[in-house]
Parts: C-alpha cells; sequence; structure tokens
C-alpha cells in the first residue's frame, strides 16, 4: 500500500513537472509570437514628405493612411506614435531629415517621394521603409525588381507605370486636335528621365514636337512659360515630381496666365484650376501604403512584399478652366472622365 502511495504521488509530481515547463514555454513563446500587438507596446514611424498638409489636398492623402491605420489596429496616442519630417519644397533638405528621422530609431519609415525614399536608403539598410509616390524604384536603385524589392524598401510606386504620361498626351492631343507643339516642365533629376522618354515617344506617334523646360526652383516657374509662350507651345505638360505638386497653386496659376491647356498627372492640379489630370489616384495610393505598414509591423519582411503598380487611374477635367481657355471638350473625353468639375 505504502508502495503504491509512493508511485502515485511520483507520478503527480511528473505531471506537475510537465505541466510547469510547459506554462514557461508557453511564457517565453508568447511575446515572439504576438510582439507586433502586445498590449503597452508603442510603435514608432518615421515620415519623410515633402509637403505639409496645409492644403485640403495633401491633408485628405495622409487622412487616408491614418483611416487604413485604424481600420487595421494602429492608433495613434495608444499603440502608435508617427513623428513628420517636412521638406516644404526644399528636396535638398531631405538627406538632413532622413538622418534625423533614423537617428530616432523608428521601428517603420515611411518615405513620399523619390527624393524621400532615396534618402532613406543612403540612411539606413536596415529599419522597413514604405515608400509612396516613387518615379521609378528599379531605376532609382531602389528596389530589385518589383516581385522581390529585396532590401529594406517596398510599397506601392506611382510611377511604375510611365505610360500614364504618354496617355495624358494623348488626351491633351484629343482634346485640342490642333496642338503641334508642347511645353514639357521638366527637372534635372533621375526621377522624371523615365517620364521624359514616355512623352517623347508618345510625342513622336503622335506627330507632336516637345518643349522641354526645366526647372530647378520655384524662382524658374515664370521663366519657364515665358520660354514656352516664347516658342509658340500651344499646350504643355507637367510631370509626376514633388517639386511640381509642392508648388501645383504656382505653376496653375501661371497657366491661366499664361493661357495654356495642361495635362497634370495629379487631380489637386484641377481642383485648384487646371485644366485635366490623368494619373493615380493618391489617397488610394496612400491607403495602399498603410496596408504595406501593417504588414510589416506584423512581422512581414519588406523585400518579400512585391511593389504594388498603380490599379486606379483616374481622368479629371475642369469645365470651368476650359471655358475660360475657349475650349470645347469633346464628347468622347467627357464621358471617360472619372470627374468632371463644372
Amino acid at each position: 500500500m505504502r508502495q503504491f502511495l509512493s508511485s502515485q504521488f511520483e507520478v503527480r509530481i511528473d505531471l506537475a513537472a510537465i505541466f510547469i515547463v510547459a506554462l514557461a514555454i508557453r511564457i517565453l513563446a508568447t511575446p515572439l509570437a504576438a510582439d507586433a500587438q502586445q498590449p503597452g507596446k508603442v510603435v514608432r514611424i518615421g515620415v519623410l514628405a515633402n509637403t505639409p498638409p496645409t492644403t485640403p489636398e495633401v491633408a485628405r492623402n495622409w487622412e487616408a493612411f491614418r483611416h487604413e491605420l485604424v481600420e487595421r489596429g494602429w492608433v495613434e496616442g495608444q499603440n502608435l506614435l508617427i513623428e513628420y519630417r517636412w521638406a516644404e519644397g526644399r528636396v535638398e533638405r531631405f538627406p538632413s531629415l532622413a538622418a534625423e528621422v533614423v537617428s530616432h530609431k523608428p521601428d517603420l519609415i515611411v518615405a513620399a517621394s523619390t527624393h524621400g525614399a532615396r534618402a532613406a536608403k543612403q540612411a539606413t539598410s536596415t529599419i522597413p521603409t514604405v515608400m509612396i509616390y516613387v518615379s521609378d524604384p528599379i531605376g532609382e536603385g531602389l528596389i530589385a525588381s518589383l516581385a522581390r524589392p529585396g532590401g529594406n524598401i517596398t510599397g506601392p510606386a506611382f510611377g511604375v507605370g510611365q505610360e500614364i504620361v504618354g496617355k495624358l498626351l494623348e488626351l491633351v492631343k484629343e482634346t485640342v486636335p490642333a496642338v503641334s507643339r508642347v511645353g514639357v516642365l521638366s527637372y534635372p533629376d533621375s526621377s522624371s528621365a523615365a517620364y521624359l522618354r514616355s512623352a517623347q515617344v508618345a510625342g513622336q506617334v503622335l506627330a507632336v514636337k516637345l518643349q522641354v523646360v526645366e526647372v530647378r526652383r520655384p524662382t524658374e516657374l515664370e521663366g519657364a512659360f515665358a520660354a514656352m509662350t516664347r516658342e509658340r507651345a500651344s499646350a504643355f505638360l507637367v510631370l509626376p515630381h514633388s517639386f511640381a505638386f509642392a508648388h501645383a497653386t504656382q505653376i496653375v496659376e501661371l497657366a491661366a496666365k499664361s493661357q495654356l491647356p495642361a495635362g497634370y498627372p495629379y487631380r489637386e492640379f484641377v481642383e485648384a484650376g487646371g485644366f485635366m489630370a490623368y494619373g493615380a489616384n493618391a489617397p488610394d495610393m496612400f491607403q495602399r501604403a498603410a496596408t504595406y505598414v501593417d504588414k510589416i509591423l506584423k512581422g512581414a519582411k519588406p523585400g518579400d512584399l512585391p511593389v504594388e503598380q498603380p490599379t486606379k487611374l483616374e481622368l479629371v477635367i475642369n469645365l470651368k478652366t476650359a471655358k475660360a481657355l475657349g475650349l470645347t471638350i469633346p464628347p468622347s473625353i467627357l464621358v471617360r472622365a472619372d470627374e468632371v468639375i463644372r
């Protein structure tokens, strides 16, 4: 009897030991499996962007970004801290801003321009970075390929489809058939090269001569329009670039003063009084960028997340501006427009 009780007691001890070991393993493993969402942990995101949200258009983009994060469980003031750094139209500031962001050791960086993404890549090769509005991520050396970016950078790319610029020139030509010479507002850096090549190919197909006018700073814009007028351009294109976005109002005002119909890459230009825009939907891109942030914070590697091309392209036309320019929009264009501002 005594031997039976002894062996029964030993079994209970063994079972208790197994239970304690199993519980210990579970406790130790839990933080590793749920680190991104563990209670009390605050994730830090550093943002590198050109234009601060001082206009409704820019504010709308960042609101779409934050809303999507909230939908996925990331709430500022609870488990998320976002620190913004704005270049405010001075792209030369990006390297120092990127260094400042990296010095704070964020869990992730969001770079909302080609210059911002380039500066982030130079500043760190380890901190995950989600890019937005990058013109040519492969050409810029930011990623190895669209399917497998490699490295620490991924996200939705604005300019993977450079055919957007060619399509924009085609729409301008279809709207204003008499156009034979088109000015092209360009910028002397690599981020414009792919777009400019696309415009030149489209120009040859459409029998339109292009006049490329480069600008480096806002003070050169007035001279650029004077040059286009002097060379008798009858329309102009604005290539996608953070500089153009930052100075949209000035560009639209100069276009109105010069009486030149223009094709823009961002709807924000048309909302500001511009003639026509064709390109990716900006709030949609910022929303999609937030999905990348969510996946990475939950353990995905940036190099394994494919870079998405624009899927939601929109044509926006301002009829008030067309009337001021003395133009009649063909019905074939109006029926294809996603939005018409009257």
